[in-house]
C-alpha cells in the first residue's frame, strides 16, 4: 500500500518544528541521527503501513528553526514530550535512531510510564565501558556517514551521488551536534543512573560493525534499563535502518505491535 506523507510546522518553544506524518493506528515518534535524515525511507514507509508515524527534524536540522537557547539532548526531549501533548496522542512508542536513541532515553527517563514502547537503535547517550564512540569532528564530512554503513553499496542506495546540498546539511548537523552534545562528547554522565525507573519494555537494535557506537554501550543500556532486549544484526553498520530496512521494520513492527514482549 502505498504511503501519503504529509508536512507540517508546529511551534514548540518559540521554534517552529518541521514535522513530517503518515499512516494510522498506534503513533510512533521517530527521532533521527546526528546526520540528519534523508526525507523518504523505506523503513519510515514500512512502519507507516501499521503505525501513525511522527517524525520531526530535530531543532537546529534540517527544515526545523534553530533556537539560540538549545545546549543539550534533554532540551530536545523536553521539546518532543511538549509536542505530543500539542498533537494530543497517547500510548505514544519511540524509535530513536543514534542520536535520536539518546533523545528518546532523556524522555523515558523523564516519564518512566508515559511511553508503549521505546526502541533504540546504535544509540548514543552512555559511555561506552570499552572503545569510543567516534568523534566526528576528525573525519571528513563523507566519511563520517559513510563510516555508519558496514557496505559502501548500501551507502549508495541511500545517497547516491553525494550532492552539494547534502554536504551542506552534514555540515549543520555537525555543528548542532558540537552545540548540544560537545562536552562530554555524545553522552551523559547523569543519563545511565536515571534509566533504572524507566517501566516502558525496550528493544536494544545494533549492527554488528557499528563504527559510530560501539556495542559495549549497547550492553551498558541493557544493564541500565529493567526490561530490555538487544538484538544484533549481523554485516551491518550503524545506519541499521537504512542498510537494512526490511529486517529492522520487521523487529520494530513485531515489538511495538506485541501486547507482551519479551524482554
Amino acid at each position: 500500500m502505498a504511503v501519503i506523507w504529509t508536512d507540517s510546522v508546529k511551534e514548540i518553544a518559540g521554534c517552529k518544528l518541521h514535522l513530517s506524518r503518515a499512516g494510522s493506528g498506534p503513533t510512533v515518534l521517530v527521532l533521527h541521527h546526528d546526520i540528519g535524515s534523508p526525507d523518504r525511507l523505506p523503513f519510515y514507509d514500512a512502519l507507516a503501513q501499521k503505525h501513525d508515524v511522527v517524525i520531526p527534524h530535530h531543532p537546529g536540522w534540517g527544515k526545523s528553526e534553530r533556537p539560540a537557547w538549545l545546549r543539550h539532548p534533554r532540551d530536545i526531549a523536553a521539546m518532543y514530550s511538549w509536542l505530543l501533548a500539542d498533537l494530543g496522542v497517547t500510548g505514544v512508542s519511540l524509535v530513536g535512531l543514534g542520536f535520536g536513541g539518546w533523545i528518546a532515553t532523556e524522555m523515558a527517563s523523564q516519564a518512566p510510564t508515559a511511553y508503549r514502547r521505546l526502541v533504540l537503535l546504535g544509540a548514543s547517550g552512555i559511555k561506552p565501558p570499552e572503545g569510543d564512540i567516534m568523534d566526528q569532528s576528525i573525519v571528513s564530512y563523507i566519511v563520517y556517514p559513510r563510516s555508519g554503513f558496514h557496505a559502501e553499496a548500501a551507502f549508495k542506495a541511500v545517497y547516491g551521488d553525494v550532492s552539494t546540498d547534502q554536504l551542506e546539511a552534514w555540515d549543520i548537523a555537525r555543528e548542532m551536534s558540537f552545540r548540544v552534545a560537545w562536552k562530554p562528547y555524545m553522552y551523559s554522565q547523569t543519563l545511565p543512573h536515571l534509566l533504572g525507573g524507566v517501566r516502558t519494555p525496550a528493544l536494544l537494535i545494533w549492527g554488528d560493525d557499528d563504527q559510530h557506537v560501539p556495542i559495549s554501550a549497547a550492553h551498558a543500556y541493557e544493564k541500565a534499563l529493567p526490561n530490555a532486549k538487544l538484538t544484533v544484526i549481523p554485516a551491518c553498520g550503524h545506519f541499521a535502518e537504512m542498510e537494512k530496512p526490511d529486517e529492522v521494520a520487521g523487529l520494530v513492527t513485531g515489538f511495538i505491535g506485541n501486547d507482551h514482549p519479551t524482554a
